[in-house]
């Protein structure tokens, strides 16, 4: 059996933007299975790293290596940065997740809303299909982002403040989707937070970074059923 190669590997990468650097000297490797946590309070460069890895920035100095296409990367941006008045229903969010794999103006065939449904119910709201986006709760709207990242058939999930601006109960509910989606599907899982005491909780493997720098820390063993 071959070495297991990376799905990401960012080797003494600083990154930002044209004129200004937020990390600097990042080191990080993620493999198929892997669960990772980055903790850091707001503006401190969480983002920026998202968007780095998913090829919306480039890397400033350094290296950043992909072992999988970047179709292959399902993204969960924050929910509060899509328009919340948009007029688009739940089954349409979802259904933009398998655009990538068809031609233009290609409809989407039978095959492909069935996949919808299911992944609609994986996520627990199987119910809300035709519902209007913007008139969903903050953990519904959630679940349904991570449906959409879900369509793309990713070998890994990356979620950015998944958490953020939900009540207890659906971070609890949230959290504990993320875990199986880890652990059943064995797909890898990068999600941010600014709630270091969560994330020490479910994770062995938590990125920290604060005043553009990056540290590693182990949090507990995620053994337990939320």
């Amino acid at each position: 059996m071959g070495k297991l190669l990376p799905l990401v590997r960012l080797h003494r990468a600083t990154l930002g933007y044209a004129n200004e650097a937020v990390l600097h000297e990042i080191d990080l490797e993620m493999y198929p299975g892997d669960l990772v946590a980055m903790a850091g309070p707001n503006g401190s460069g969480k983002t920026t790293l998202f968007r780095t890895i998913l090829g919306f920035l480039p890397v400033l100095s350094g290296s950043l290596t992909r072992g999988c296409a970047l179709n292959e990367f399902g993204y969960v941006p924050q929910s509060a940065a899509l328009d919340a008045t948009f007029p688009i229903t739940v089954r349409e969010i979802v259904e933009m997740g398998a655009y990538g794999r068809l031609r233009p103006f290609e409809r989407l065939p039978t095959a492909e809303k069935n996949r919808v449904d299911r992944v609609l119910e994986q996520v627990g709201v199987g119910d809300l299909a035709a519902r209007a986006f913007f008139s969903l709760s903050g953990g519904q709207k959630q679940r349904i982002l991570i449906a959409r990242a879900l369509m793309v058939g990713p070998r890994i999930l990356i979620l950015d403040e998944p958490l953020s601006g939900v009540d207890t109960e659906s971070r609890a509910a949230i959290t504990e989707l993320l875990l199986k989606i880890n652990r059943q599907e064995g797909k890898a899982v990068f999600f941010s937070s600014h709630d270091l005491r969560m994330v020490r909780s479910v994770t062995k493997k938590i990125l920290r970074v604060d005043r553009g720098r990056a540290s590693w820390e182990e949090g507990a063993a995620a053994d337990h059923s939320w």
